[in-house]
């Protein structure tokens, strides 16, 4: 299972700057998608965007002009919500030809809250 970082704003910026300014090396984790929030996954999986990632993962579309007729979502739409679900490493857009083609990144999402501290964690599969 792939683990994402959920952190705020603040202790990733102070991070950023420590490692800038050579005081820390780069966390080995630094290249995986970040969360400020368990909030922030949340509002990125609502209802309408769960049910795109089943017809991605189902239907397994061969570019996002047939996704948007599948889905009857507007494209420019489409691409936009692709881009934040890419960003979030849930899906990968992989080319096909001189078209793109989203594929699901994942299986299942395990959120740990620790209720006492902003040390959230969250795994991939």
């Amino acid at each position: 299972m792939k683990q994402h970082k959920i952190q705020n704003l603040d202790s990733l910026e102070r991070e950023m700057r420590a490692v800038a300014r050579g005081e820390r090396p780069a966390p080995a984790d630094a290249a995986k998608p970040t969360f400020n929030s368990v909030e922030a996954v949340v509002r990125l999986l609502t209802s309408e965007n769960r049910q795109l990632l089943a017809i991605i993962r189902d239907r397994k579309p061969g570019s996002v002009a047939e996704l948007a007729q599948i889905t009857g979502r507007a494209q420019p739409n489409l691409t936009r919500t692709l881009a934040k679900l890419e960003a979030a490493g849930f899906i990968k857009m992989k080319a096909v030809g001189r078209r793109k083609a989203p594929t699901a990144a994942v299986k299942k999402i395990v959120i740990e809250i620790d209720p006492y501290s902003d040390r959230d964690r969250m795994r991939v599969a």
